[in-house]
């Protein structure tokens, strides 16, 4: 039966969207080429900048996160909020046990290069509100749960993920004994990229939403819109990529083993946040499509947002912002792997009535 479901969910994405992994393996590529072929190219990307991060760079995140910020139904969002047994393990995963889980992971795999672990950590604090919403559909997961639950991190994404950066870098470290990592900004100068490239897009994606219901309606907005300036989050993720990797390109080349270490800790971090959601959904009584909505809202990250806290504190040449590309190079075939275990996983999840099934699984326009 898992075959039908995904061949239809497939069959609604783009080209572009479903041959993903391929273009960002063709994005880092062409990125790492640029950065060879052109000599001084990295100096120029990072001639301009925007609180600390090259214009280009910039540039390329907002549009990513735009398009994916303007789809959520931000009216929405008390309906799940009422729904405490979706709610309460969203917020207990994404803000307590997932920071917790790639911290210890981070120090386990890479106790000795500090870099590349704090760049994990931080991709850690970063919980996802992008491509999330594409896996979830792929998996017949439930569309509005997930798109209440990336606006709900959206938001508390801007009001915690400073605390959270000061006390998983520096707090935590120090009373584990384990050495404090450096930091050489302050709480507001991570603040003030959250706002930048979180901020920013969530405001725009609000008001385009709110304005574009008010003049046309929402079916227009839906059916009209949402297509039209969807694509563009990819093409701000492929270009953000290009730019990244044509800086990070020496670092890659010279140290593929780092990059080696790097994934690692993130292949596990996903394994068990996602089977461990999965299980959480079905022991609190959700039905698969909402624990499948759980699961990949838990384990996916936020790495645009993570790449952009990264390069805005320690530079786009730094381990840390390494750490933030090789992640989505990571996720993206993991994550899509998931999708075809959701699928399977109906069967350790009680059947629903056929008039219920439909609604609640299917990818709404």
């Amino acid at each position: 039966m898992s075959p039908g479901p995904a061949a239809g969910a497939a069959g609604r994405l783009s080209f572009t969207d479903r041959f993903l992994a391929v273009w960002i393996l063709v994005a880092m590529a062409a990125g790492l080429g640029l950065g060879r072929l052109v000599p001084g190219l990295g100096d120029a990307l990072a001639e301009v900048t925007v609180t600390g991060v090259s214009l280009p760079i910039a540039l390329g995140l907002l549009v990513m996160m735009y398009p994916v910020l303007a789809k959520v139904r931000y009216d929405r969002l008390g309906t799940v909020t009422r729904d405490r047994r979706l709610l309460l393990p969203s917020l207990l995963l994404n803000w307590v046990l997932g920071p917790a889980l790639m911290f210890a992971l981070a120090w386990v795999f890479l106790p000795d290069l500090p870099e590349y672990r704090t760049g994990l950590i931080i991709v850690g604090l970063a919980r996802c509100i992008a491509m999330v919403i594409i896996w979830n559909d792929l998996a017949r997961g439930d569309r509005e749960a997930a798109a209440v639950l990336v606006a709900l991190n959206s938001v508390f994404q801007v009001l915690a993920f400073s605390l959270l950066g000061w006390f998983y870098l520096s707090v935590l470290p120090g009373w584990l004994g384990l050495g404090r990592t450096t930091l050489d900004v302050s709480v507001w100068e991570i603040t003030r990229s959250v706002l930048i490239f979180l901020g920013i897009p969530l405001a725009a994606g609000f008001l385009t939403r709110r304005l574009g219901e008010k003049a046309k309606g929402r079916a227009w907005y839906e059916r009209e819109l949402v297509p039209r300036i969807g694509p563009f989050a990819l093409y701000g993720l492929l270009f953000t990529i290009v730019v990244l990797f044509a800086l990070q390109g020496d670092a890659i080349t010279a140290r593929p083993l780092d990059v080696a270490r790097i994934a690692l800790p993130l292949l596990v971090y996903f394994a068990l946040m996602w089977t461990g959601s999965m299980a959480l959904g079905r022991a609190v009584g959700l039905t698969r499509p909402k624990a499948t909505t759980l699961a990949f809202t838990a384990a996916g990250n936020n790495f645009e947002l993570a790449i952009a806290v990264a390069v805005a504190t320690f530079g786009a040449t730094s381990g840390q912002a390494l750490a933030g590309v090789v992640g989505p190079l990571i996720e993206v075939p993991v994550l899509i792997g998931l999708v075809h275990v959701a699928l399977a996983a109906r069967r350790w999840f009680p059947a629903p009535a056929d008039a219920t099934t439909a609604p609640e699984g299917a990818t709404r326009a």
